[in-house]
């Protein structure tokens, strides 16, 4: 199969770990129900509207453009239904266009929130690893203080009371 072939594409894309996901799975099964809603549609509204008097559906392919424009709420006007059920095919048009559009937004917006949360906790992750370096590294440095401290003390204790008469001195008086 061709790399760049629609087929070939669509596998790939469903193959991959991050398209199995739910959101994404729901953003491709409604695209796929609007393209079958947008056929249906105007397969089934035409034998209604070609018949009607100052009808502007009259084809297959006016009906397929009219359907395209009905379900992204474009509607310029130029084709439009004028019988009943012609009416109610494009409120179902209308609504099937519009929920797919929220659908897709949706799941986009889940896609966007769901990398920002994930490099969040990634982050999140490195600081505390480097915090635990930072605490690890400062009870080190203050151990040593410590140690440098009780070193100084000693000495001075040592020195202390070998040169102020109150302990034997170095000359042995």
């Amino acid at each position: 199969m061709a790399p760049l072939s629609p087929l070939f594409v669509l596998r790939r894309l469903l193959g991959n770990e991050r398209w199995r996901r739910l959101h994404v799975k729901a953003a491709a099964g409604a695209g796929m129900a609007f393209v079958l809603v947008l056929l249906l549609g105007s397969w089934i509204i035409v034998p209604y509207e070609a018949r009607a008097p100052r009808a502007t559906i009259t084809s297959f392919p006016l009906a397929l453009w009219w359907s395209v424009e009905t379900a992204t709420t474009v509607g310029y006007g130029d084709l439009y239904p004028v019988t009943v059920p012609g009416r109610v095919i494009a409120c179902v048009v209308m609504l099937v266009g519009i929920s797919v559009f929220s659908v897709v937004t949706a799941s986009l917006a889940t896609w966007l929130v769901g990398s920002a949360a994930h490099r969040a906790r990634r982050a999140a992750a490195a600081l505390g690893h480097v915090e635990r370096e930072g605490r690890a590294d400062a009870a080190r440095e203050l151990r040593a203080l410590h140690e440098r401290f009780d070193r100084l003390e000693h000495l001075l204790a040592r020195s202390h009371g070998h040169g102020n008469g109150h302990g034997p001195t170095e000359d042995g008086g």
